[in-house]
């Protein structure tokens, strides 16, 4: 039997966890200052929805989904990426119509992706990503932008690159498709069966492929810059000026495309230019996507939003060598030893500290007094709340800070706010 953990997933273990609820912590902070709102979707959608969302000629849907079929017949797939479920959540909820536009979301989800799993990518991988539905200023394009290097800037990090494009209107997009095309027509058979199958398909992601981006002809390919309208200039244009406003350093460059089918005009991608990150080395990307939501049913509403991985995140605050604090100290551990009474006591005295928000354990292994000292300076307990037959019958408890070895004892009535005075910066007199 293989009780381990399938291939590309992990456990995330108490240790970790705590770093992954820190970084969580700071970018909902951040987000609540964008004033952006939380949503939560299914983990599993019709594959419908990634299909017309994502696009049938991107590697996502054509390769990596996980799709099945339940009892019913109906074709499911768990959720490869968070803004097709965002658009179908907006559409089906109608959340077009609400007075207050743009609709400004964020979400945590978990993505599933069939690929080889490697340092930072993994199958079943953690994303934090927003979505603004519901403007086509470019002002919004910066926003966004600023949001993502502004969690990046909180959590520490300074190794940093952003790096945009323009991928124009859908006349700028046809011509420059046209213009793909006849460039690599003739190199056709030198290129690899993905991009063979994209020349007809979606020609402008071969400039997004891995195993042919030493070919001479990459080098030589036709600029989208070269094909932008002058709509589509005056838009990129304007993004430009909104970063440097707010004084965001940033490259452009014209072969930076995006996986999916349905980004125009922006397009950006955040890396990470530390030592040691790895070959890899995209932290956050994403793009304006004008027309996806009208793909799945709803009116005309432009839209613009991000993927941030939280795995390579944590990569990269490793790599800079940032230390994310951990408090692991517990408040209170509480040492009894003696009748049922005493037992039934302590346990009423846990819970009491527990409802005047105060963070407390105590033993569960029948270990004796010197054990539960161990124990509670295992835990890092600040404080050890002694109770006996002694302090029961007098209705007082021993209470003593670890740190210093001081000791008082303390009315059992009055235990619970004279703690809660102590953590909120009070003193515990006798």
């Amino acid at each position: 039997m293989n009780m381990k953990a399938p291939r590309g997933t992990v456990d995330l273990l108490p240790k970790d966890a705590a770093k992954w609820q820190y970084a969580e912590n700071i970018i909902k902070d951040v987000c609540n200052r964008f004033h952006f709102k939380e949503i939560r979707t299914p983990l599993f959608e019709h594959t419908e929805v990634f299909q017309r969302g994502v696009g049938d000629s991107t590697d996502i849907v054509q390769k990596e989904m996980y799709t099945f079929e339940d009892r019913g017949g109906r074709s499911l797939t768990l959720r490869p990426e968070g803004t097709a479920s965002v658009a179908r959540a907006f559409v089906e909820n109608k959340l077009f119509g609400e007075p207050n536009q743009p609709v400004k979301l964020y979400y945590f989800a978990q993505m599933f992706r069939y690929e080889r799993p490697q340092k930072g990518r993994m199958r079943q991988l953690n994303q934090f990503g927003v979505e603004v539905l519901g403007s086509d200023d470019p002002a919004v394009d910066a926003e966004v932008i600023d949001l993502a290097m502004t969690v990046y800037k909180q959590l520490g990090l300074k190794s940093l690159k952003l790096v945009v494009n323009s991928l124009g209107d859908k006349e700028s997009r046809d011509n420059h498709r046209q213009a793909l095309v006849k460039h690599f027509e003739p190199h056709k058979e030198e290129l690899c069966k993905d991009c063979q199958t994209r020349l007809s398909q979606n020609p402008l992601r071969i400039l997004d492929c891995k195993t042919d981006r030493d070919h001479p002809a990459m080098k030589t390919a036709p600029s989208i810059l070269d094909y932008l309208n002058e709509a589509s200039k005056l838009y990129f244009d304007k993004v430009q000026e909104y970063l440097s406003m707010m004084d965001i350093d940033y490259v452009v460059d014209a072969n930076l495309v995006r996986g999916l089918d349905y980004y125009n005009h922006t397009a950006f991608e955040i890396m990470s230019e530390a030592s040691g990150f790895g070959a890899i080395t995209t932290l956050a990307g994403g793009g304006r996507y004008n027309g996806l939501i009208e793909e799945l049913g709803g009116p005309d509403t432009p839209g613009i939003g991000f993927g941030m991985g939280l795995e390579r995140l944590l990569m990269a605050l490793e790599a800079e060598n940032i230390e994310i604090p951990a408090d692991d100290d517990l408040d209170c551990f509480v040492v009894a030893m003696g009748s049922a009474a005493v037992e039934k006591a302590a346990a009423r005295l846990v819970h009491e500290l527990r409802m005047s928000g105060i963070q407390v354990d105590k033993d569960y292994q029948g270990r004796k007094m010197k054990g539960q000292f161990k124990a509670a300076d295992r835990s890092r307990s600040r404080y050890v709340l002694v109770l006996g037959e002694d302090e029961l019958e007098k209705q007082v408890i021993n209470v003593k800070e670890m740190e210093t070895g001081e000791q008082v004892e303390i009315p059992l009535n009055d235990i619970a706010a004279k703690m809660k005075e102590k953590f909120a910066g009070g003193k515990v007199d006798e």
